[in-house]
């Protein structure tokens, strides 16, 4: 017999070994997203946990964090409403959480106006707090709300009208996501309107940018503050959504802007990025994941900053 055969016949009995422990003994545990407090996300403008408890605003999210570990919890708030109002509720959910599992503080995820949202709680309750993320938020303000003020200002007989038609819309919403909560359409508009958002951030500048365009602090009363944001209007033909980001982005002229948010205007303490190819609706994965096909996964995004949290020892 040769040496090399016999070297070969000595290996056989290590290898099978080998295959029959690995079959017996658990996959290690995928702890990419694992952070030290949960998450929750936090809905923007008509946002909504899930219609009907199946589809779900922030579209396999959820699922790809938990799938590494984190403790995930959407939150439920008013579709549209002031800052302060779904700030208020936010903060009597978190109370709850705290209640039933434990919970000490809150990694807040917000898209669009969940992350002025977000801040409010920050702001005002930083106990429960140990990070915000703002994901496509018009913290400067949003030009697509400044041309609906301007369109339909005070005084106007087609102000009230108009707004009740969108709070009968948006209590839809809530009605299909179980929701009950009283709708005010009037007051969303002006916390989305730019003069609206500077005398929230007046009143709550934690985290603001420090230079224009630029970044704020990072972290503020033991809270991390980080914002990201897209740059893209049309991404996929058979998303019909796209034709409305479209729309919305004519009214910024040459801003970069995700069709309802300018680029500047996503910025909030650490900026991790500000450009990337998704419209206001890819930023949450909507709609039903649509995108263009060469931009990065959300879902992907969202497990790197969630893993960002964990790193952080947050």
């Amino acid at each position: 017999m040769s040496r090399l055969h016999y070297r070969r016949l000595l290996r056989a009995p290590l290898l099978l070994a080998c295959l029959l422990l690995a079959g017996v003994l658990p996959a290690s545990a995928d702890d990419y997203t694992r952070t030290r407090h949960p998450v929750v996300l936090v809905h923007g403008l008509f946002g909504f946990d899930a219609i009907g408890g199946v589809y779900g605003y922030w579209f396999g999210i959820p699922e790809a964090l938990r799938a590494g570990g984190a403790r995930v919890h959407v939150a439920q708030v008013a579709a549209t409403q002031s800052n302060e109002v779904r700030g208020e509720a936010l903060i009597d959910q978190l109370e709850h959480l705290q209640a039933l599992h434990g919970y000490g503080k809150f990694n807040l995820i917000g898209h669009s106006q969940g992350g002025p949202t977000a801040r409010y709680v920050a702001a005002v309750r930083p106990d429960l707090v140990a990070s915000m993320t703002s994901v496509g938020s018009p913290h400067a303000g949003s030009k697509v709300a400044d041309f609906v003020g301007t369109t339909l200002p005070e005084g106007s007989p087609l102000r009230p009208l108009v707004a009740s038609f969108v709070n009968a819309f948006a209590g839809l919403i809530g009605l299909l996501s179980g929701s009950d909560d009283t709708q005010d359409s009037l007051a969303a508009l002006a916390a989305l309107e730019s003069a609206g958002s500077a005398r929230f951030n007046a009143r709550y500048p934690q985290g603001a940018p420090t230079t224009a365009c630029g970044s704020g602090a990072a972290s503020v009363n033991g809270i991390r503050y980080y914002s990201l944001g897209g740059t893209s209007r049309g991404t996929h033909l058979l998303d019909a959504s796209d034709v409305a980001m479209v729309a919305g982005g004519l009214l910024f002229g040459g801003e970069a802007n995700d069709g309802l948010v300018g680029r500047c205007s996503s910025h909030w303490g650490q900026v991790i990025r500000d450009d990337y190819a998704w419209n206001h609706l890819d930023e949450v994965n909507q709609i039903a994941g649509l995108r263009g096909l060469f931009s990065s996964s959300p879902t992907s995004v969202y497990r790197s900053q969630v893993n960002r949290l964990k790193n952080a020892g947050l």
